[in-house]
């Protein structure tokens, strides 16, 4: 029986440059395994066939990962550059498979970082325009929000924070529901919101999210302290 032996190209050049790739997109990983398919001449085409990455604790832009585990296939990539010692870089979008898990621990650990606070802005503008407000930024540009705490259990998350108006301090908090209704459609609905005067739970029931045509989600789970996702994704170079 024939058994192609491993890939010289692979082992001494491919996997040293995306390691390095991937380590300089992130803050900091304390494991990171990595599988690469592919011939020798696949490879020197600047073609890999696919490549399966597994990582524990990963921080991307302040954003703690207890466990991400990612598959991309048909990628196109600057081989002559790598042999000559350059950096890595993609040369078209590429389609990946993720799995990630995220503890509330890590979502604690992650309330400063600029990837959670703006998803946090983003929702407070799309529940105040839902609520048919208009000038939703100049509102928001009142208060200063500090997040201080996020639960999780059983497809209920509770945000809770400190906002600030003219120095006067008070709680925000925001708890709701979140289910996947579709591969690109979340839907909201709001168990509690304060903290802001332009807050009315009467003239709010539900809100669906819609979360653009990059992100394709096959599975969310929303549990007793973390949080389960699964799904395909566009990278662009």
């Amino acid at each position: 029986m024939w058994i192609r032996k491993p890939s010289n190209i692979i082992s001494k050049i491919l996997s040293p440059a995306v390691q390095l790739w991937l380590r300089s997109q992130v803050d900091h990983v304390e494991t990171l395994q990595m599988k690469i398919d592919g011939s020798d001449r696949q490879i020197l085409g600047g073609y890999i066939p696919g490549i399966m990455l597994n990582s524990k604790g990963a921080v991307y832009q302040g954003l703690h990962l207890a466990q991400a585990e990612i598959t991309g296939e048909n990628i196109r990539i600057n081989i002559g550059q790598i042999i000559k010692g350059k950096p890595l870089q993609l040369l078209e979008n590429i389609q990946v498979l993720g799995e990630i898990q995220v503890t509330e621990t890590d979502l604690q650990a992650s309330l400063s970082s600029s990837l959670l606070g703006d998803a946090f802005r983003e929702l407070l503008i799309t529940l105040l325009e839902y609520q048919g407000l208009s000038n939703v930024q100049q509102i928001l540009d009142k208060y200063e929000i500090i997040w201080q705490e996020v639960t999780l259990s059983q497809s209920t998350f509770t945000l809770q924070g400190l906002v600030t108006q003219n120095e006067a301090e008070n709680q925000i908090i925001i708890k709701g529901q979140l289910e996947l209704i579709s591969s690109q459609t979340l839907r909201f609905i709001p168990l509690e919101m304060e903290g802001l005067s332009e807050f009315s739970n009467n003239s709010l029931e539900e809100l669906e999210l819609d979360l653009g045509s990059d992100v394709v989600i096959d599975s969310l789970n929303l549990g007793d302290n973390q949080l389960f996702c699964r799904a395909q994704l566009l990278i662009r170079p």
